[in-house]
């Protein structure tokens, strides 16, 4: 249950902040927005803006003259507001929840519809810098999102200050040192005989020795006594090089130190570059041939994340928003057409050559993008599908 609730937080709140992004930026410059959509068809409800008020619709399954069964509307009920000005925008909840879109007036979609007419209100009649300032809008609100996330965290919480001292601070589940009995508070005088004096000896030593039986000199309260250990191994990222290092499942003390908010800008901004920095490193470690496909994750691994981070609190639920947050923004710039950074990509080559692209060659553009996503999404779920019943 803590993973579904957590992947709808999740998932939820990243879409509604990309899609609102594109809807704000539409409207600030007079673009039409037929439909505002959380989720991706069919539709479960929808509220759409007329003159005079709201129709609301709720969709089912519901049975047709000739009894066949198809999904529509089975319950409408129009609320009124004589005085209100409609814009008549869909703004709809949609039954699968892994996206969602805003239909805009003059754009070929992913439904690749070529109703364009060229009136005032389409967003192919406004001017270069209007529609990459609505194509990117998405992309600035996700960033803003990471930025805003990882401020508040370290203005709550505070900035954490690692202790050195060789003292047991946590124990990792189901790893050699839990199962050793190891303790919390536990100090570490000596390994393989060498002594110990900080927590960065510690690292230094275990370190190197990945699957390794090794020596532990251990003080709990008055008693020293030495206990064997056989590590286990981790994989990590050192300077950019993947690495196998040894480990036994042993987390040193901290604490958080109070900051003001000017500190908590600076320390936002930060974090929120490294979780640009990370992706750029894991896209360089594929291709340099140091990770593979194969660890590339999707909806499944996002919402084992998110449910694994929920567990550990708000604090490391939020800062995983913020970080995915990163991630959706960084591969919805990409200039891959039927992404956001394709289309800006095709505004900047109508904006060279002078003149705009024929309508069947924006839809081809739009079709071998989409043909390369669905590509990509097979391969996602593929590797989500092999780690989840590997």
């Amino acid at each position: 249950m803590t993973t579904l609730w957590a992947t709808i937080i999740v998932l939820g709140v990243l879409v509604t902040v990309h899609e609102l992004g594109h809807f704000m930026a539409a409207r600030s410059v007079g673009v039409r927005v037929d439909r505002f959509s959380i989720g991706f068809p069919p539709r479960l409800f929808t509220f759409t803006s007329i003159n005079g008020g709201w129709i609301f619709r709720f969709f089912f399954y519901h049975r047709n003259k000739d009894n066949t069964f198809s999904w529509g509307p089975i319950f409408e009920k129009t609320f009124g507001n004589k005085q209100r000005v409609g814009s008549n925008t869909e703004y709809c909840l949609a039954i699968v929840p892994l996206g969602g879109y805003v239909k805009m007036a003059g754009t070929i979609d992913e439904s690749l519809n070529d109703n364009i007419t060229n009136a005032d209100d389409e967003l192919m009649s406004k001017t270069p810098l209007q529609q990459v300032w609505v194509m990117s809008a998405g992309v600035l609100m996700n960033v803003l999102l990471a930025f805003v996330l990882f401020t508040g965290i370290a203005r709550y919480m505070g900035i954490p200050e690692l202790s050195d001292k060789p003292i047991i601070a946590q124990l990792v589940p189901e790893m050699p040192a839990q199962a050793a009995g190891l303790q919390v508070g536990d100090q570490i005088l000596e390994i393989n005989h060498e002594v110990v004096e900080t927590w960065s000896d510690i690292s230094t030593k275990i370190h190197p020795k990945p699957n390794t039986q090794i020596l532990l000199k251990i003080q709990r309260n008055t008693d020293e006594f030495d206990i064997d250990i056989t590590t286990k191994y981790q994989v990590a990222v050192i300077d950019g090089h993947i690495d196998t290092l040894g480990a036994i499942g042993i987390i040193q003390n901290y604490s958080y130190r109070p900051i003001g908010m000017i500190e908590a800008l600076k320390a936002g901004s930060i974090a929120t570059v490294n979780g640009f920095g990370m992706i750029i490193m894991s896209l360089s470690m594929l291709a340099s041939g140091e990770a593979s496909l194969k660890d590339i994750g999707g909806p499944i691994m996002i919402a084992q994340l998110a449910g694994k981070t929920a567990k550990a609190g708000w604090a490391a639920l939020l800062t995983f928003m913020a970080l995915i947050s990163c991630n959706l923004a960084f591969i919805n710039i990409l200039p891959i057409p039927g992404l956001d950074g394709g289309h800006i990509f095709i505004i900047i080559i109508e904006g060279i050559i002078r003149r705009k692209l024929r309508i069947k060659t924006r839809m081809r553009i739009q079709q071998v993008g989409m043909a390369f996503l669905l590509l990509l999404i097979a391969t996602v779920i593929v590797n989500d599908i092999s780690r989840l019943f590997g």
